[in-house]
C-alpha cells in the first residue's frame, strides 16, 4: 500500500520499520520525532515523500499544531498510525509521581489528543483509518507492569468506543496488539526505584527486563502486517501479531469469562423486582 500516512514516533522501534517500508513503496510518510537529527539519513533518502514534524506528545497544544501543519503540507492522510509511547515498569507502590505522570500523558493523552486533532480532517475528507499501537498488555495485567498496562487498557477503551463513534463518517479504528517485539522497546524502559520490600515477590520479575530475552516479535514482519491491514474492509477492530500475544489474551480473556459465567445467576439476584420501598 502506499498513500500517505502520519505516524508518531518514527525514530526508532515499529514507527521506523514502518515509515522506512512505506518509503521504500513510494508511499509519503508524515512522520514526528523529538529529535530531527535521528531520521536525518531517512531525510536523506526519501527528501521529497518524508515529512518530518518535532513532537512531545506530553504537549496537547504542540500535538494539535503538528497535526494540522502535517495535514496541510502533504494532505490527505490516508492513515493515522499512534505509535509513540513508552513503559515504566516497577511494583505501583515503587512509582514515582513523575513516571505515573509521565506514562499516562504521553501513552494515553498523547495518543487521545492526535486522535482528536486528526479527526476534523479525516471527517472532511469522508474516509481515512487510524492505527492505534496497544500491546497484549491492553488486555492482560501483570505485576511490575501495573502502570504501562493501565496506560494500553485506557487508550483500549477510548478506541474501541472511537470505533463505533466513527462508522457514520467511514473512518475506520485498529487497535494493534503485538507481543514482545525485537525493538529497542525494553533496553529504553524505565525501572521504578526498586523497594527492599518487593525483593523476591511476583512484582520484582520485571527488575531484570532489560536482560531479558528479547522475545519472538519480529519488527519487519509485525510492521508489514499493520500496513496491510489498512487496507482492510471493514477495518479490522484488533490486530493481534506474534504467537506469545494471542497466547497471553487467549489465557486471560479464557479466564475472565469464566469468571463471568460463574456469576450468571447470582448478578440477577441485584435486579429491582417492583417491591414497595
Amino acid at each position: 500500500m502506499t498513500g500517505t500516512w502520519f505516524i508518531t514516533g518514527i525514530s526508532r522501534g515499529l514507527g521506523r520499520e514502518m515509515a522506512t517500508q512505506l518509503l521504500k513503496r513510494g508511499a509519503t510518510v508524515a512522520g514526528t520525532v523529538r529529535d530531527p537529527a535521528s531520521v536525518a539519513d531517512l531525510r536523506t533518502a526519501h527528501r521529497e515523500h518524508l515529512w518530518v514534524g518535532q513532537l512531545e506528545l506530553a504537549d496537547p497544544a504542540a500535538i494539535r499544531r503538528v497535526v494540522d501543519r502535517a495535514f496541510n503540507d502533504v494532505g490527505p492522510v490516508d492513515v493515522v498510525v499512534n505509535n509513540a509511547g513508552y513503559g515504566v515498569f516497577g511494583a505501583i507502590e515503587e512509582l514515582s509521581d513523575e513516571q505515573i505522570r509521565g506514562v499516562l500523558d504521553t501513552n494515553v493523552i498523547g495518543s487521545l489528543q492526535v486522535a482528536r486533532a486528526a479527526l476534523p480532517h479525516l471527517r472532511r475528507q469522508g474516509s481515512g483509518r487510524i492505527l492505534q499501537v496497544s500491546s497484549y498488555g491492553g488486555q492482560v495485567a501483570r505485576p511490575g507492569a501495573a502502570l504501562y498496562n493501565a496506560s494500553k487498557w485506557c487508550i483500549e477503551a477510548f478506541m474501541e468506543a472511537l470505533q463505533q463513534e466513527l462508522v457514520p463518517f467511514g473512518i475506520g479504528v485498529t487497535l494493534v496488539e503485538p507481543g514482545v517485539v525485537r525493538t529497542e522497546f525494553r533496553g529504553r524502559s524505565e525501572l521504578a526505584q526498586p523497594l527492599a520490600a518487593y525483593d523476591g515477590t511476583p512484582a520484582a520479575a520485571l527488575r531484570g527486563l532489560r536482560e531479558a530475552s528479547p522475545g519472538p516479535g519480529d519488527p519487519v514482519r509485525i510492521a508489514a502486517a499493520m500496513i496491510e491491514s489498512a487496507q482492510r474492509e471493514p477495518a479490522p477492530r484488533r490486530l493481534v501479531l506474534g504467537s506469545d500475544s494471542y497466547a497471553f489474551m487467549h489465557e486471560a480473556l479464557t479466564e475472565r469469562l469464566a469468571e463471568l459465567e460463574a456469576q450468571r445467576e447470582n448478578a440477577s439476584t441485584t435486579d429491582w423486582r417492583g417491591e414497595p420501598g
